[in-house]
């Protein structure tokens, strides 16, 4: 009965039936039609008013967000449940109970406890309105009178059943003095003789002996005596107030201590996890400390916050300081931290590099001595037009700041750059950061199809640029040139691994999305992770 064409809606999808035999003869026994009626190869269709799309159909997100969609895939084992075109279509049930058959089940538990309530209160008030054959008008007066309290004590069990406001208002009873020491009375004293407040810092001997010294002067009474001794209870007292505001200061410092104890032995049992150093070389904390002067407390948490990448919040409750101060921590002490790992990242000579050459390099590309590539992070949205304009990164569409990372041919980190903003171009990033100038006379350089144009620069420092050949519009590579394709693609991968490594970091990540008054402090930031991953485990094992 439902009267959606192709013609008539165009715009509504429309679903074929399944050609498996079982979930055919589901769709067609919903949609009472004879499964014998349409045979597999007929073209028949449901449109998607029987059908809840959000839930139904697979590629639902990509039709909503292009429009468009070349094929339907739907969800397997998924039915059609809506068929509003057939009016005389009985409703499906539903496990929800009606609000009319619950309200009518209610009535009927109350009127049920009604009566069992008028039946109990008969009963007694007939036991006790029997007549006596030989009693006065008064004793039937104060048997009345007994019935009528009776009566009501009768209602008052009835209300008890239900919740009472009275109950909500109890309050528990507390002690006001917590001090082991406990005075139950203080002495009064009607004497005129009184002797002035103690401080807290007498000693109570030198107080005895002034004491006993006035009543071997002077003849006193037992009530001047008393009063002698009430300002030492004054003094107690005093004194139980502030050893008990000194016990809950000292454990709340304990506890503090005990917060921070846990995060350093989280840290000292997972060291590469926390701050990506290695457990053997955990030593490194005491090394900073004694270069820097910086705390390990302080070089933990700067160390946590590249690794990790918490939030200062998460680390103000960790070690137990302001958020502002753990970000001024940060901010202060990260420079310090980059001029200590800034010797781990060593350009290293000929000899070394040949010596632990790993055995793919060895036949053909036995010169290389480094392999270089370029890396963005993602950064917030400047704020001035200019800044906006020299961070757009098209490759990345958003304000990326770029790097220039080399690494030896067994995985270590030998160069990186300063950041640049995400505008400039693979050559002019390498023609302008210096990284030539580190180059020895006649090293071999290992790079993308993106770098071509810095082969020139090359020539001129007699350097020579490796890369897969080119590709000419319209032609096809040879055979030749496909295999050194595969050669060089094969051996270049691994200064891909070494960015895996630096991403690892979670303050680098490519969408990181960095904070621009954090902008300021990123190329100390990637010199620690360069340097910390020189620290861990051989990239390549052979």
């Amino acid at each position: 009965m439902c009267k959606s064409t192709s013609i008539r809606t165009p715009n509504k999808l429309f679903i074929h039936v399944p050609k498996n035999a079982q979930i055919r003869r589901k769709w067609l026994k919903l949609a009472r039609r004879h499964p014998a009626s349409l045979t597999p190869k007929s073209t028949s269709y449901f449109c998607e008013d029987h059908f809840d799309l959000q839930n139904d159909m697979e590629n639902y997100v990509q039709y909503t967000t292009m429009g468009v969609v070349g094929r339907i895939s739907m969800r397997p084992g998924c039915l059609p449940t809506k068929f509003a075109c057939q009016p005389m279509r009985a409703k499906t049930s539903t496990d929800d109970c009606r609000p009319a058959a619950a309200k009518r089940q209610r009535l009927v538990l109350i009127n049920e406890c009604e009566e069992e309530i008028k039946a109990a209160t008969f009963q007694q008030s007939e036991n006790l309105n029997i007549e006596v054959p030989n009693q006065d008008e008064d004793q039937q007066h104060e048997q009345q009178q007994k019935t009528t309290k009776i009566d009501k004590a009768v209602q008052i069990n009835i209300t008890a059943k239900f919740r009472s406001k009275t109950t909500q208002a109890n309050t528990k009873s507390h002690t006001k003095q917590t001090s082991p020491i406990k005075l139950s009375s203080t002495s009064v004293s009607t004497s005129p003789f009184k002797v002035a407040e103690l401080k807290p810092f007498v000693k109570p001997e030198l107080f005895c002996s002034s004491v006993t010294c006035n009543l071997s002067n002077e003849d006193r009474s037992d009530s001047d005596v008393s009063s002698l001794y009430t300002p030492s209870v004054a003094l107690m007292s005093k004194t139980s107030s502030d050893t008990s505001s000194l016990n809950v200061e000292f454990k709340k410092e304990a506890n503090l201590k005990c917060m921070v104890d846990n995060t350093l032995d989280k840290i000292k049992k997972k060291p590469l996890f926390y701050i990506g150093i290695p457990k053997d070389c955990y030593f490194l904390i005491k090394i900073i400390h004694e270069h820097t002067g910086i705390s390990e407390n302080k070089i933990l948490l700067c160390l946590k916050k590249i690794r990790l990448d918490s939030k200062f919040s998460e680390l103000s409750d960790e070690f137990e300081i302001s958020i502002s101060y753990a970000c001024k921590i940060f901010t202060e002490n990260v420079s310090k931290i980059a001029e200590v790992m800034r010797p781990f990242i060593v350009n290293l000579d000929k000899a070394s590099i040949k010596r632990c050459l790993p055995i793919a390099y060895r036949k053909n590309y036995y010169n290389v001595t480094c392999i270089i590539d370029c890396l963005e992070i993602e950064i917030q949205t400047p704020g001035k037009a200019l800044h906006q304009a020299l961070t757009w990164s098209k490759y990345k569409k958003t304000n990326t700041i770029k790097y220039l990372i080399s690494s030896t041919p067994n995985g270590l980190v030998n160069y990186i750059s300063q950041g640049y903003g995400g505008r400039i171009s693979d050559v002019c990033l390498v023609e302008n950061c210096g990284f030539l100038n580190s180059l020895p006379i006649g090293a071999h350089v290992m790079a993308d199809r993106g770098f071509k144009h810095i082969e020139t620069l090359l020539l001129g420092i007699q350097c020579k640029l490796i890369r897969p050949p080119s590709i000419v519009s319209g032609n096809k590579l040879s055979k030749e040139e496909v295999k050194e394709t595969k050669k060089i693609a094969s051996l270049r991968i691994h200064i891909e691994r070494v960015i895996r490594r630096v991403r690892e970091f979670s303050f680098l990540k490519p969408h990181a999305c960095i904070n621009n008054y954090l902008i300021g402090r990123l190329d100390d930031v990637i010199a620690i992770a360069c340097g910390l991953i020189n620290l861990q485990n051989s990239l390549i094992k052979k």
